[in-house]
């Protein structure tokens, strides 16, 4: 009697799996975006502006991301959950700018 091997490749399973059964990559899910509100910042001239009122944003409790239009001294922050105008201005102050004020959300 002969004996006959067979080999089984496992199947791809990037993109075909949801990783509930431990044998795909899950993916993780996207961070939810409570709040989106835009602030208007004076002073901002050069990127090291930016980086300076970034850090300092992002040091708040809830701030998930900011973005800074430096031609528009607009600051789009977003937040799991609503900001105090005070702790905002703070953090801008910190950084060494001035906060005019919220543009809207």
């Amino acid at each position: 009697m002969s004996e006959t091997t067979v080999t089984v490749e496992p199947a791809a399973t990037e993109g075909s799996c949801c990783g509930s059964c431990g044998t795909g990559a899950a993916e993780a899910p996207a961070a939810a975006v409570a709040e989106r509100t835009v602030f208007q910042v004076k002073g901002m001239t050069c990127g090291h502006c930016v980086s300076a009122v970034t850090a300092e944003l992002k040091k708040l409790t809830d701030v998930t991301e900011v973005a800074v239009d430096l031609a528009t001294g607009q600051v789009t922050v977003d937040s799991s959950g609503p900001l105090a105008d005070t702790d905002v201005a703070a953090a801008i102050d910190e950084a060494g700018y001035d906060l005019v004020g919220r543009l809207g959300a």
